[in-house]
């Protein structure tokens, strides 16, 4: 498992996805309130709708603009809270493929492509 991972967003069908072919994931989706975070998150970033760079970890790193916090499992997925967005999002059981357990914390950054 990496200790930072990145993955690249776009939108497809009106929804938040993401490819991952190291992982085995294609058009995997964002959805129940992950989707919405996204969306202000990458509110000022242009063209994110073709893709945007997202890095992520369990740990800090620098240049981290978010940090989520574990609330509870739910339908073999976990729901995160963002203090600075105030608002949830549920991550889905493919979180499992860049962590071990759901981590306590995730820390992330976004960016142009």
């Amino acid at each position: 498992m990496n200790a930072i991972n990145v993955i690249a967003p776009y939108r497809h069908l009106g929804m938040w996805v993401f490819d991952d072919p190291k992982v085995g994931l294609v058009q995997e989706p964002f959805v129940s309130g992950a989707d919405t975070m996204i969306d202000r998150v990458v509110a000022d970033l242009s063209d994110a709708e073709r893709g945007f760079v997202l890095v992520f970890s369990a740990g800090p790193f620098p240049g981290h603009q978010f940090k989520l916090d574990w609330r509870r499992e739910e339908a073999g997925g976990n729901w995160y809270h963002s203090p600075v967005l105030d608002q949830e999002g549920w991550l889905c059981p493919a979180l499992l493929r860049y962590f071990d357990t759901a981590p306590p914390e995730i820390y992330v950054q976004v960016r142009p492509r």
